[in-house]
């Protein structure tokens, strides 16, 4: 290859580089954009709302973003890539009781849920006037945690030499126990975040400590949360 065809390739390699650099970041301020004016106006917000908030004419959205939808599944995986996995890889990154890291779990997905009401109605149920609202859709962010959770609960399993063949599975089961139960408390409020999470902590920790006692781990059960169920008689569930 001559030097001059050769020179002018690598600038052009730099330029589509450049390129590239510009459109990650903005699609990220995009984002962000949609986030705080989602965070302020609730889920029915317009591509013009969000074009608004980010100072930017509607069509520069649609070279980043096809439609809304697109927007969606984006603000979807962000909210729960940066604000739900960190919140639960930092609850159980602590060394603590198998219960205790189950109640923790449940709790900081309601946590989010109840600090962020408006976005998380925008996730899971979007006002989106270009197309419908499909499964693949609101699995998004189901589905990121999901994984995360899958590679937690096995590692957890093998660790004290159970089968972790189940952990996917088991993994989606939580999550959407979650999902659902969150969805339903976010528009009744008819219990506090505590009493959820106690409910559902009893129950998927049924399922979970069957699965030690069957394979002879011993698993204590006493804990150090408040989140203990107990009985009309007073009694530890």
């Amino acid at each position: 290859m001559q030097p001059g065809r050769a020179e002018r390739g690598s600038r052009g390699d730099e330029r589509r580089r450049r390129w590239d650099d510009h459109r990650v970041q903005r699609r990220r301020e995009l984002i962000e954009a949609a986030v705080r004016v989602i965070q302020r106006r609730g889920p029915a917000v317009t591509m013009d709302d969000i074009a608004a908030e980010a100072g930017v004419a509607k069509p520069i959205l649609y070279r980043v973003f096809r439609d809304k939808a697109e927007l969606y599944r984006a603000v979807g995986s962000r909210v729960a890539e940066e604000l739900l996995l960190p919140a639960l890889t930092g609850e159980l990154a602590r060394n603590r009781h198998p219960r205790e890291h189950l109640v923790a779990m449940i709790d900081t997905y309601l946590g989010i849920i109840e600090a962020e009401p408006e976005l998380y109605r925008f996730v899971v149920h979007p006002a989106l006037d270009d197309r419908p609202v499909t499964p693949e859709l609101v699995g998004t962010y189901k589905q990121v945690i999901a994984e995360h959770l899958t590679r937690v609960i096995g590692g957890a399993l093998r660790d004290v030499g159970l089968d972790s063949g189940g952990a996917e599975p088991w993994a989606h089961a939580l999550v959407g126990m979650a999902h659902e139960a969150g969805d339903w408390w976010i528009e009744h409020r008819t219990m506090t975040r505590d009493d959820l999470t106690r409910y559902l902590a009893a129950l998927a920790w049924g399922g979970l400590a069957d699965l030690y006692r069957k394979a002879g781990v011993y698993v204590e059960e006493k804990l150090t949360t408040p989140y203990v169920v107990q009985d009309s008689s007073g009694a530890q569930a």
